[in-house]
This record gives structure tokens, C-alpha cells and sequence, in this order.
């Protein structure tokens, strides 16, 4: 699209490409042969002498958090850059997170609606669909006011989106003489089921086991596989409409660019009658045949011990229930969920981002969490669970010292920790956490300074400390 108007003027960056080409695009930046580039998080840091313009595109998301090795947040680098050059910068998004929308309301911002939906369609309808006290005949994922739904959409010869953010077949499995559950033997992790090879696997670490007969605590052989991924649904989907044409789109089925632009194809083309799919499905696709979405379970992100856990809630229920009636024909989102009445669902329901808005920053404000504060994690990582244990309880006593011996700190910050991170344990590391919250930036990162500098003075061997600034991620 971008080299129709601009012909050879346009530059991609990202880490996907091999070492000469990304150094080939990086030096037609800076030779100037190159005025747009296009790319990942990175890209922000392409060598423009003046930029003009800087888009962020879906601003909410947070994988423009880069959480390994340099940490940094792609749109915050771009508000600060933009600000030094001078430059316009546009944040886009159909779900604006929380703190941006704060910087509108706070005059940082300038708030630009569009009014009307791309194409000029309606917005889909939305119904909530109550899980509540309902009795599960035989395992049953799909309510029947959905499979009703999807009954009528193929007759109809319309397409259908069901979406469900947990891979897999089942979440866990369980003995039900002795309890044992399957984990992973280098997270505190349980594995997930998977069907189609018949394994259990770790979606953090990659470790594997051939599907067990027996329990490997008591050898009995009552064995269950509870909880549900995409490949259960693919599977139910299947049995219940045999003369569909069902996909999957997942990172457990997406190996490589010809497996995405195949799904894209099938569903453009009309050969794919009903996709199941996790968050992938919900990234900005345009499918005008698409007239009926079925979210499974909108629960899932509720229960993630995070502050955000509502924003990213609201997030995904927007963004995927987008995905229907984009044609000429309305569509329809169905959403089943055990928390009807919770303000980040009914919200969605509606299209009401400013409800949404209004009731999560009220929360946020009693609680004094971000946008009405900002956050330093400190992560204490390791090999040996007595020795992270150790160093954590040193650098929380180390910080509350510290917080004593001067005035500012200790009215303006509030020190949280140290306690065991909600993944206790990942890739064979021992993660606990010690969280630094401050109402002013110069205060909080003048005391997490000083931390520093005296925690050098914490002296057991491998032990890690990683400072993250704004973190996105909690767990």
C-alpha cells in the first residue's frame, strides 16, 4: 500500500529480517533514500534527522513493552521523541489505554474521534450470554443460543469468528485418586494438553511429555484432562458441524509467514466457514463476510492477578466483536461469560469505551496506581529459591531503610514487597518482586538510585536484579 504512493522511498525495520537486509534498510534511512519507514518497536529508533511524523498504531498494545535485555516502551520513546524533533505524533487505537486517554483528559493530548466506521457499516449487536448455573452436559463449550447462532450463520453461507486466548487442548490434567497434577519440571507451571500430539507442554519454557496412561504419583489410571484451549473448541466445532470448513489460528498452528497469509486467504476467498482463534484473530483484520463472533470465555483475562487485568478485558472484547459485520451485512457478537454484570464486559457490550473509561479510573484512582502514580518493579531472579528468597528480604529491608531516612520518600512512596511473583518460577528461575510506587518521577527514581547503589552491597552469588521502570507485565 505504502510503496504504491511512495514507490521506493519506503524502508521496513524489524527483527524478523536477516542482519544484511536490516543493515541495508537502516543505511538507506540515514542516506536519506528512504522518507517512510514501516515497522516493529524498534523502528522508533530509525536514524531520521528530523522526523515529522511518528504514527503508533494500536498504542494500547502492549507488546511495544520490550521486556528482555533493554527494556522499553516503543509509544513512550515515540511521545518523547516527537516531543525533541518537534514532530506530530498520532496515536491510533479503537481502545485506547488508560493512561492516553488520561493525557486527553489532562489537556497532554489532543482527543480526535472518528465518528463513523470504516467502510460507513454499523456497529455490531452484542449479547451476553450467562454461564452461571448452567449444568455442562458432557463437557460442553458452546452454549446454545451460540451454537444456535452458528447453525443459522452457515445457512446463511456467512462466516464466523470464535475466539478463545488459551492454546491447546486442555489446561491441565489432574488425578482424581491422589490430585497430582502434571507441571513443568522448570516452571511452577502446569502443562497444557495438546491433541494432535499428544502431549503436554509448556507454553513458557518448551518443556514436553508424551501423554500419560498412568499418574506418575500414584500409577492410577484415573486420569482427566480439564479446562479447555483452542483445540478443544476446534474439536467440539467439528463434531457439531460436520460440513463446516473449520481453521485454527494460534502460535501452535501459525508456523511461519505462509501459514498466516493461507488462514487470510481462506477466509477472503469464502473456503473457511468458521476460524477459532486466540488474540491473533483480533489484530485490525478486515472480513467483510465475517457476520457473527462468539467469544468463549471473557472471563480468562479477569482473573490475571494484574491491575490492568480489566483494560486488556475490555481490550480484547472491543477488539474482536470489530471483527464482525465489517461488509455490507450487520453483524453479530455473542459473548459468554460468567461475570455478566462486571463493568469492563457490559461496556464492550455496549461500544462504551468512555463508561469503561469513567468506571476504571475511578478504581484506579482509590487504589493509586497508574496514570495517579508511576511504578518501579524491582525482579530478583535465580537458580536457587533460598538464595532469591534471601536477597529479596535484604533489598525490601535495604528500601524501607532508605525510605526512613528521608522526608520525600517517605510520603510520597510506598514500597510493596518482597513477595513470590504470581509465576513463581519460569525457564528454571526462581522469580520474586519488590514494587516501588511513587506519585512524582523524580522522587521515585531518585530513591531507586540510591537502591541501587547500596544493593551492591547484597552479596549472594546468582542472584539477578532487573530493574523494570513502567512495567506492563506483573506477572
Amino acid at each position: 500500500v505504502f510503496r504504491k504512493r511512495f514507490g521506493d522511498r519506503v524502508a521496513v525495520l524489524h527483527s524478523k529480517l536477516g542482519l544484511n537486509v536490516r543493515y541495508d534498510q537502516w543505511m538507506r534511512v540515514r542516506k536519506k533514500e528512504a522518507d517512510v519507514v514501516i515497522g516493529t518497536r524498534s523502528a522508533i529508533f530509525a536514524p531520521f534527522d528530523q522526523p515529522g511524523l511518528i504514527i503508533v498504531d494500536e498504542e494500547h498494545d502492549t507488546s511495544y513493552k520490550q521486556e528482555k535485555k533493554l527494556r522499553y516502551n516503543a509509544r513512550d520513546l515515540a511521545v518523547v521523541r516527537a516531543k525533541m524533533a518537534k514532530a506530530v505524533l498520532i496515536l491510533g487505537s479503537a481502545t485506547p489505554s488508560i493512561q492516553s486517554y488520561y493525557n486527553v483528559m489532562s489537556h497532554k493530548f489532543k482527543y480526535l474521534p472518528l465518528l463513523s466506521r470504516v467502510g460507513g457499516g454499523v456497529l455490531p449487536k452484542v449479547s451476553l450470554v450467562d454461564m452461571r448455573g448452567r449444568k455442562n452436559k458432557d463437557g460442553e463449550i458452546l452454549s446454545p443460543e451460540l451454537k444456535e447462532a452458528i447453525g443459522a450463520n452457515l445457512q446463511r453461507g456467512e462466516q464466523t469468528l470464535l475466539f478463545l486466548n488459551r492454546r491447546g487442548f486442555a489446561g491441565f490434567i489432574l488425578c482424581t485418586s491422589c490430585g497430582y497434577v502434571f507441571r513443568c519440571l522448570n516452571c511452577h507451571i502446569s502443562l497444557t494438553y495438546h491433541l494432535k500430539e499428544a502431549t503436554l507442554c509448556c507454553h513458557y519454557c518448551g518443556f514436553t511429555l508424551r501423554s500419560p496412561a498412568l499418574c506418575r504419583n500414584c500409577q492410577g489410571k484415573d486420569v482427566l484432562y480439564l479446562g479447555l484451549g483452542t483445540e478443544r473448541v476446534e474439536e467440539e466445532v467439528k463434531r457439531l458441524y460436520p460440513l463446516a470448513r473449520v481453521a485454527r489460528m494460534d502460535r501452535d498452528v501459525m508456523i511461519g509467514r505462509r501459514s498466516y497469509v493461507k488462514i487470510l486467504k481462506g477466509l477472503r476467498d469464502g473456503t473457511i466457514d468458521i476460524l477459532i482463534g486466540t488474540q491473533m484473530i483480533t489484530k485490525g483484520h478486515h472480513f467483510p463476510n465475517v457476520t457473527l463472533v462468539g467469544v468463549i470465555l471473557a472471563d480468562l483475562s479477569l482473573n490475571i492477578p494484574d491491575f490492568r487485568a480489566s483494560e486488556r478485558t475490555f481490550q480484547l472484547l472491543a477488539q474482536v466483536a470489530g471483527r464482525a459485520g465489517r461488509g455490507e451485512r450487520p453483524g453479530e457478537v455473542m459473548i459468554q461469560t460468567y461475570n455478566p454484570h462486571h463493568y469492563s464486559v457490559l461496556s464492550a457490550m455496549n461500544h462504551d469505551f468512555f463508561r469503561f473509561y469513567k468506571d476504571e479510573i475511578t478504581k484506579r484512582r482509590e487504589l493509586s496506581y497508574p496514570p495517579f502514580s508511576h511504578l518501579i518493579n524491582f525482579k530478583i531472579r535465580g537458580n536457587s529459591l533460598q538464595s532469591v528468597v534471601q536477597y529479596s528480604y535484604k533489598l525490601g529491608d535495604l528500601c524501607r531503610s532508605l525510605q526512613q531516612k528521608c522526608e520525600e520518600s517517605r510520603n510520597g512512596l510506598q514500597v510493596l514487597g518482597p513477595v513470590a511473583a504470581p509465576l513463581s518460577k519460569i525457564k528454571g528461575k526462581y522469580r520474586w518482586q519488590l514494587l516501588i510506587k511513587g506519585r512524582q518521577v523524580r522522587i521515585l527514581h531518585g530513591f531507586c538510585k540510591r537502591v541501587l547503589e547500596e544493593a551492591r552491597g547484597i552479596r549472594i552469588p546468582g542472584v539477578q536484579l532487573i530493574v523494570d521502570v513502567d512495567p506492563m507485565n506483573m506477572l
